[in-house]
């Protein structure tokens, strides 16, 4: 078995003992993919103004319609309640351990006096901070004894909306009208006691990102989304680890962003481990020909091309058949009292070594799917998708 060893690294039967030990492949290493839910469905303003711009209504018609949409939305962000779902989130790590963990969706939630100057609608000034999710996370996760640096922060969407109920030409506007902000970030976390020293880091907007235009009221809402890694050194190996969320409402600029990634991201001369929520069930083949303009590229597509000509393996299948790795997804208020909802799979870790290949998989777990993962209290699931953590070899 040694002697196969040596071979198969391509060692001389006479080389030193150090430069076997230079050789030799690390620890295992636990890696997770997280997204952790905004907390409601930030489509519905949007919906509501375009509904309104279609109806043919004035820019106030459609200003209330985006101010009543947003009021609800942000109801429904207190209602999910992220202080008990990250309760819930540190004894995913708790229980896994991860060294490096990919999050997505990691909200920044502000509010800021209303702004009824049109020309204001949709600029992000808003600072009174609501819900900082990122550090709400790290100290659930300090209080399990779970220590956590981020090592990379990544600002992507940073929309803004009014909010309120009824309508100021009524006289009927509610009395707690203001602007709520959202800001979207992706992270990476690394464990802070373990033998992972960080190298180098980057952060990347892509430069396909879905816009939306509100022609009636002059402005445009921009949902942008980005790439991150980190080089890392783990005993005498180096590596890369990335983490991207890919959009979600259009598999043709999904696809857009993969090849982006797959084209600046990886290293060319190392091993690199990339997770993400890729919005791309690759068992899913459909087109959404209903959109305007239609999709023309399957839902399949960026994973198709990630593990295609990206060269990428997909990690889990190593580990378990894809119905057993199910992560999304559940209901906008995540209080679901089953767990149907989780039917099908986007949130994946890959792996690509500088020779070609993936890597072995010692374990692997989806967290947060089974319904003993839920509060007792409030019935609230830890996100609406679930987790991946996988214990790789040869990093």
């Amino acid at each position: 078995m040694l002697a196969a060893l040596v071979a198969a690294l391509g060692l001389a039967p006479t080389a030193s003992a150090s430069s076997r030990a230079h050789q030799k492949p690390g620890k295992p290493l636990t890696v997770m993919t997280r997204n952790l839910y905004l907390g409601a469905d930030i489509n519905r303003p949007i919906v509501a103004a375009l509904t309104a711009q279609g109806a043919g209504g004035s820019a106030q018609d459609v200003f209330v319609a985006l101010a009543n949409a947003s009021h609800q939305t942000r109801a429904i962000v207190d209602q999910t309640n992220f202080t008990v779902r990250a309760r819930l989130l540190a004894k995913e790590f708790k229980k896994t351990r991860p060294d490096l963990v990919g999050l997505q969706e990691v909200a920044l939630w502000r509010h800021g006096p209303l702004d009824t100057d049109p020309s204001l609608i949709a600029v992000p000034n808003a600072t009174v901070v609501d819900y900082d999710y990122l550090d709400i996370l790290l100290k659930a996760l300090r209080k399990k004894g779970l220590h956590y640096k981020a090592v990379v922060v990544g600002t992507r969407a940073d929309v803004e909306a009014p909010s309120f109920t009824g309508d100021p030409r009524l006289g009927t506007m509610s009395s707690d009208a203001r602007d709520v902000r959202l800001t979207m970030r992706d992270v990476i976390l690394k464990r802070a006691k373990n033998d992972v020293k960080v190298l180098d880091t980057h952060d990347a907007l892509y430069t396909h990102n879905l816009a939306v235009p509100l022609a009636s009221v002059g402005k445009t809402f921009s949902f942008n989304r980005g790439y991150q890694w980190v080089d890392v050194r783990h005993g005498s190996k180096r590596f890369r680890f990335i983490n991207t969320h890919l959009e979600s409402e259009r598999s043709d600029l999904a696809l857009a962003q993969a090849q982006e990634l797959i084209a600046n991201a990886p290293s060319s001369t190392r091993t690199n481990v990339f997770v993400c929520d890729c919005n791309s069930d690759p068992l899913n083949h459909t087109i959404k020909t209903y959109l305007n303009p239609p999709d023309t590229q399957p839902h399949s597509a960026p994973y198709d091309y990630i593990t295609g000509p990206g060269g990428f393996t997909d990690e889990w299948l190593r580990w378990k058949p894809a119905a057993q790795g199910w992560t999304s997804g559940l209901s906008e208020l995540v209080n679901d009292t089953t767990a149907a909802g989780f039917n099908h799979r986007i949130d994946m870790v890959f792996a690509r070594k500088a020779t070609g290949g993936g890597l072995p998989v010692d374990k692997g777990w989806v967290t947060g799917t089974k319904l003993t993962d839920r509060d007792p209290s409030t019935g609230l699931w830890p996100s609406d998708h679930g987790g991946v953590v996988l214990r790789l070899r040869g990093l």
